[in-house]
């Protein structure tokens, strides 16, 4: 049976602090809905009511560009263990760019990644378990994949820029995510 809750609960921060992999949904008012899996040891509660990930590059940039149209997010995770358990965080997202005052106090809260493009940080409005039973048992220990890193290393700097201005500017609906505004 779901359960809400108000806050995030020291048990449901364990829960989020064991997962390696979470799903981040966004929409726009008007146009494709974008959910995105995401890992890399990324995510963090920052507090009962604030937690974020450290957003690196990737192939579009949807979840700025609706967050600054309207704010609402969605983070998942789910247990792929012998104990089952979905948590679903809902709230408003904001997003944190390399040029923002804040990014600094953020970004110290996450271990150093090769082609950070951003932070997501959601205030929590509530958050529901679900039991989970019908969620796959994945045996064995997920592994992080190299590529992206390996991407990264080989772009440069200077390379994942002139990427971010080519492929990140805008959503496939064509909203902006202001990813390199001043």
């Amino acid at each position: 049976m779901a359960k809400f809750y108000e806050t995030l609960t020291p048990e449901l921060q364990q829960f989020i602090a064991s997962q390696k992999i979470f799903f981040v949904a966004t929409a726009p008012q008007e146009g494709r809905i974008n959910l995105s899996p995401k890992g890399m040891d990324s995510f963090r509660c920052l507090d009962e009511q604030t937690a974020g990930y450290l957003d690196v590059t990737g192939s579009g940039n949807e979840t700025a560009a609706h967050l600054e149209q309207n704010g609402r997010i969605t983070i998942m995770f789910c247990s792929f263990s012998e104990k089952p358990l979905i948590l679903k965080l809902y709230g408003r997202g904001k997003v944190i760019r390399h040029q923002d005052a804040t990014w600094q106090q953020y970004h110290s809260h996450f271990p150093v990644q090769l082609g950070e493009r951003q932070i997501i940080l959601l205030e929590i409005e509530s958050a529901q378990t679900s039991c989970g039973y019908g969620v796959p048992v994945v045996e064995g220990s997920l592994q992080e994949r190299e590529t992206l890193k390996n991407w990264a290393e080989n772009k440069g700097e200077e390379g994942i820029r002139n990427y971010w201005l080519r492929n990140n500017q805008t959503s496939i609906d064509g909203l902006p995510t202001h990813l390199l505004d001043d």
